[in-house]
């Protein structure tokens, strides 16, 4: 499921007809893996990872996450993981037996809702901004919002060079994932 509509990527670049709506659709596609590069999943979606580990505890690969649903060996003859017997945290992924037991065997394909409830509107927002920055600076801004703000970048951000403007990055900075997660 994509962060923003068609209709508002449109109006947030005050672009009207449908001539540009699968240029812009491609946009809006685009937008919500580099959104989740730096928060994690936002819209809630099953997701399915080959996980391992062993000791204490595992982490899922897409976190935020809502539910567990299974944890199955991938090799035959393994058992099943109760999942009524495990600790999910939420927001980093990390799986952890309640009564401290220890995660041996694996690799386990894990079955789980990653997201979060309803989507926080600076994050909308952060989506709406760099949609707008995007299609700026592939259309200038004469089409697509007024001003040269960030159209006219001159310093790369560290790690993300010209594509995610600052003030981006400043509204998700709240949601970002921690250190080794994601």
């Amino acid at each position: 499921m994509a962060l923003l509509t068609l209709d508002e990527a449109k109006k947030q670049t005050d672009v009207r007809g449908d001539s540009h709506d699968a240029e812009i659709q491609l946009y809006i596609d685009a937008l919500t893996a580099v959104i989740e590069g730096y928060v994690g999943v936002v819209e809630p979606r099953e997701v399915t990872d080959t996980v391992t580990g062993q000791g204490p505890a595992v982490a899922l690969l897409h976190p935020p996450v809502l539910s567990l649903t299974s944890l199955t060996p991938t090799e035959p003859g393994g058992a099943a993981v109760d999942v009524a017997r495990l600790h999910v945290d939420g927001p980093s992924g990390v799986l952890a037996y309640t009564d401290r037991s220890r995660f041996c065997g694996g690799p386990w394909t894990a079955v789980y809702q990653a997201g979060r409830p309803v989507v926080p509107p600076t994050i909308r927002l952060a989506a709406l901004l760099l949609f707008q920055h995007l299609w700026r600076t592939r259309n200038g801004p004469a089409r697509g919002g007024g001003g040269s703000d960030d159209y006219n970048v001159t310093e790369p951000i560290p790690g993300f060079g010209y594509a995610v403007p600052n003030r981006v990055l400043e509204l998700l900075e709240p949601y970002k994932l921690g250190p080794g997660i994601g």
